[in-house]
């Protein structure tokens, strides 16, 4: 497993992976540092206004930090993201709106950003799915002659499903340039990936004639340059890549599971002495880089954005009610029409004695 920072914050020579990451200087890492602390802290607070009914659900990303923030920084704005649930913190670094990142997982909206704006689809709650679509949108690259990409994000779990093996089939046959990155979190929900993967994940793509790289998922140095290596590939024609990230899911699976239930007692333990964040801000302690100035700057900058987070879905408006029927269709569809106007007569039920139309419903 290739790795550059280990557990402890000391820097380990990999020869394959030191190159792409050789103009990542002191400043650079620091700001790595503060992504990771502020998607954290961005978590941490989500979870809370969960737990307070501010929203239906959250993933928890706690301890996959390295991960997410390693790919993202690695990918230029044109690439296209295609996420799973869990890549929130991906999205906030991407540009999208905290309080419209929440408005999913409070049940506002359909998504919280605009796709076509971040070039980052909507989340996909089908496992695996996304990965279909990465393939068709990088084969379509190919057809338009661009020389972007598309990267799919995935979990372990979804690697038993066969959606997965149809779109590496596909991207190999068309050497596509496509990226799967699959965050191997150790668990499946509640099944640990020793049951579906008796060998290291990243063994199975070269199968398909398409090469991979397994890297520790906590350290966000070697994520960046196995991306980085992926990226290049891709650009310069050499189709896709697969990367295991190998980390570790510290939270639930969701808000609405109980890790203990299914974990054993030391487990989490373990992986605490493997933390993404604190090995980078040992090793920049150690280089003298983060003072006690520069760490409250951190500080307050993922408090700021916590504070935001909070004060933007506490404050969310409900939407109109008729706004269910919005952007189900491009055009007018004769079915959907019927529903409003049944759905519009229904409501109309709960109008107010003065006759006074509902909010949101067509006169």
């Amino acid at each position: 497993m290739h790795q550059l920072i280990a557990a402890d914050g000391t820097r380990v020579a990999d020869e394959e992976l030191a190159p792409y990451v050789a103009d990542v200087d002191d400043e650079q890492l620091l700001q790595l540092y503060s992504d990771m602390v502020t998607i954290r802290r961005i978590d941490v607070e989500a979870t809370a206004l969960q737990r307070q009914g501010q929203l239906a659900l959250w993933p928890p990303m706690l301890g996959q930090e390295a991960s997410q923030v390693g790919s993202l920084r690695a990918l230029d704005m044109e690439d296209f993201i295609f996420p799973t649930y869990r890549e929130n913190g991906v999205a906030y670094l991407r540009g999208a709106d905290l309080a419209g990142i929440m408005s999913t997982w409070r049940g506002s909206a359909n998504t919280g950003w605009d796709p076509h704006k971040f070039n980052m689809a909507t989340p996909q709650i089908i496992i695996g799915a996304q990965t279909l679509h990465a393939t068709g949108y990088a084969m379509g690259l190919v057809l338009d002659g661009k020389e972007t990409l598309s990267i799919a994000y995935l979990g372990d779990g979804a690697t038993s499903q066969g959606d997965v093996h149809e779109s590496m089939v596909f991207a190999a046959s068309f050497q596509a340039p496509v990226i799967f990155f699959c965050q191997n979190n150790h668990w499946a929900i509640s099944e640990p990936v020793g049951l579906q993967a008796h060998a290291p994940i990243a063994g199975r793509a070269p199968g398909y004639g398409i090469p991979s790289l397994r890297v520790d998922g906590n350290d966000v140095l070697a994520v960046l340059a196995a991306t980085r290596w992926a990226a290049a590939r891709a650009r310069s024609g050499g189709g896709p890549s697969f990367i295991e990230a190998v980390t570790y899911r510290m939270g639930a699976h969701t808000t609405a599971d109980d890790p203990t239930r299914y974990r054993g007692v030391t487990e989490l333990d373990e992986w605490g002495a493997r933390d993404p964040i604190a090995r980078v801000k040992a090793l920049l302690q150690g280089r003298g880089k983060l003072d006690g100035e520069a760490e409250a700057g951190v500080a307050a900058r993922a408090n700021a954005m916590a504070a935001e987070l909070r004060d933007g879905c506490i404050n969310m408006p409900d939407p109109a009610p008729m706004s269910v029927f919005d952007n189900v269709y491009t055009t007018e569809h004769a079915i959907l029409d019927r529903q409003r106007d049944h759905y519009e007569r229904y409501l109309a039920g709960f109008a107010p004695a003065d006759g006074a139309a509902l909010e949101g419903s067509r006169s």
